[in-house]
């Protein structure tokens, strides 16, 4: 009798028997949406992924999910990405589906559908969607969000016209596809590829191109052969694999996002990830990748020189080459005849354009489960700094009192902001690269140290300390700063450190309370009861790995 339901059904919907009798069904993860840019052309791309399916004798089924889409989702596409992670999940497991195809790009959709589909434990094959082309004004070439960070500071200082601000806001962002500069959109489908998710070299290509089309099919045909191999998403996410996706990200100079996506990623599976991981990796990887925001050039550079493939090969044992990945051969297989073709957007071990520690995990009083720094992204005068906190409350405080010609801050002023990590903002926004005062900007200050328990967009730069562990609104030291209090920081010592006696920070401890919670119903709700911090990846303390979920029973 169900078996005659599911039969005339997909009749209904105009497929004979022959189309799907003893064929692998495909659940094809779209998160396609008319609100996110960076996925419009989501419609042809999984017609070309089905296209691949079909011709491989498979039987594809798209699954609409979530579209996470960063420019326009309020307060941040990072409240909901466990929400995609979760309905990922839920999508594979309620449906038919015997293998998956994971169709994302923008920010949050990369660690979200994988989150999900790690659970599942499917053959599952990510197909990221690739970076936009470069931006242009009058001949200057324009990198997404960098730019914006750049030449907002520009027109507020007076250095720019209303008028440029319009040519630039024009003609910045030119083509489907996501961020080109390298943030977290870009780093995470490196990541991605890295961890050996997406077919080799498909992370790099940009999203026009015709080759991104054909990539589409062969990700279409290569997930039919998976399912026949039983190839599933345990055999390929490894320790090893996640050390590579690591290992990846610090020598592309990615995204601080990463941290955070990589951990949560990783514990869906039973890996123990933490930030220490991180620090050790980054004391020996160098900064191959000369991409803004840290670099020079853009993604589609780094596609025509070789992309992620060439930069894998440079890093050479740096890597565990004999990690498998989804095309069924091990990473150094894949990788073994990738070549640069410019040798200035991709170094060399020896020419790197950052030696070494290209992150930094700093500990203290200040955070003592942790904060992180992008060295590169900072004035170096800012490594070694010590100077006075000028705090904001939350986020609207900020935004009502940065630019007040009274504001009593200067260039060695230390910004703090509050209240804007996983809870307390909530969601954790990329708040953390807080705007330079207006009249230091007019002064020609360009960088600051600026700390806080938010995240920051990957294509932004400057001295941001970000993550602050516990954050603010649970009660962490940083809920304790004042105006005036000294604060250090030493990225060589790996040191965060708030000036008071620990008699001090006790009494200011005993005399905080906690804010109310921002959602009282919904997923809100649940969010708030259940999300973990930065350090622990943000995740729902329900959704880290633990016995499997039973299948949904059939009546």
């Amino acid at each position: 009798m169900r078996s005659f339901g599911h039969r005339s059904r997909t009749a209904q919907m105009g497929y004979d028997a022959a189309d799907y009798r003893g064929k692998p069904v495909i659940g094809i993860i779209n998160t396609w949406s008319d609100i996110n840019p960076c996925h419009t052309h989501f419609k042809q791309r999984v017609e070309e992924v089905k296209r691949g399916v079909w011709s491989a004798g498979g039987f594809p089924v798209e699954l609409p999910a979530m579209s996470l889409s960063e420019p326009f989702q309020k307060p941040t596409t990072m409240l909901y990405r466990n929400l995609l992670a979760m309905e990922a999940e839920e999508l594979l497991r309620s449906y038919p589906a015997d293998g998956a195809v994971l169709m994302g790009g923008c920010d949050k959709t990369t660690p979200g559908l994988l989150m999900g589909a790690a659970a599942m434990d499917l053959p599952t094959l990510f197909m990221p969607a690739g970076p936009m082309l470069r931006g242009n004004w009058g001949g200057t070439t324009l990198g997404s969000g960098s730019d914006t960070w750049k030449y907002w500071a520009d027109l507020r200082a007076g250095l720019i016209t209303q008028q440029d601000w319009q040519e630039i806001e024009n003609g910045i962002a030119r083509s489907p596809g996501h961020c080109m500069t390298m943030g977290t959109a870009s780093t995470m489908t490196s990541a991605a590829e890295a961890l050996g998710v997406t077919l080799p070299g498909a992370a790099s290509i940009p999203a026009p191109d015709s080759r991104h089309s054909v990539m589409a099919a062969h990700t279409g045909r290569r997930i039919v052969e998976m399912v026949w191999d039983d190839v599933k998403l345990s055999d390929i996410l490894t320790d090893a694999a996640f050390r590579n996706a690591i290992t990846t990200v610090l020598a592309i100079g990615g995204s601080t996002n990463a941290i955070i996506h990589l951990i949560a990623m990783a514990r869906r599976v039973g890996l123990r990830l933490g930030l220490d991981d991180f620090e050790e990796l980054a004391r020996r990887t160098p900064m191959l990748a000369n991409i803004r925001p840290s670099g020079k050039y853009l993604m589609e550079d780094f596609f025509y020189a070789g992309g992620l493939p060439a930069l894998l090969h440079n890093l050479g044992d740096l890597l565990d080459t004999t990690a498998v990945t989804a095309n069924g051969r091990r990473l150094g297989e894949n990788i073994e005849h990738a070549r640069v073709f410019d040798d200035d957007v991709i170094r060399t071990r020896e020419n790197p354009l950052v030696a070494s520690d290209t992150l930094a995990v700093l500990r203290g009083n200040l955070a003592p489960d942790g904060a992180v720094i992008k060295p590169p992204a900072a004035e170096p005068r800012l490594h070694r700094h010590s100077g006075r906190a000028v705090v904001f409350e939350n986020y609207d405080d900020m935004a009502a009192r940065i630019d007040d010609p009274d504001l009593p801050v200067d260039e060695n002023s230390v910004l703090v902001l509050k209240s804007a990590g996983p809870q307390g903002a909530p969601g954790m926004p990329e708040w953390g690269q807080l705007p330079i005062p207006k009249k230091l900007l007019e002064q020609g200050v360009r960088d600051m140290l600026r700390i806080s328990d938010a995240r920051m967009s990957g294509t932004s730069y400057g001295a941001c300390v970000l993550h602050v562990a516990p954050e603010s609104y649970v009660g962490g030291p940083l809920a304790f700063v004042q105006n005036g209090d000294v604060i250090e920081l030493d990225v060589a010592a790996r040191r965060l450190t708030l000036e008071i006696s620990d008699d001090e920070l006790a009494k200011r401890k005993a005399d905080w309370q906690q804010p109310p919670p921002k959602y009282a119903r919904g997923y809100g709700a649940l969010y708030l009861q259940h999300i973990m911090q930065a350090n622990d990846g943000c995740d729902f303390d329900f959704l880290e790995a633990g016995p499997p979920t039973p299948e949904p029973e059939i009546h």
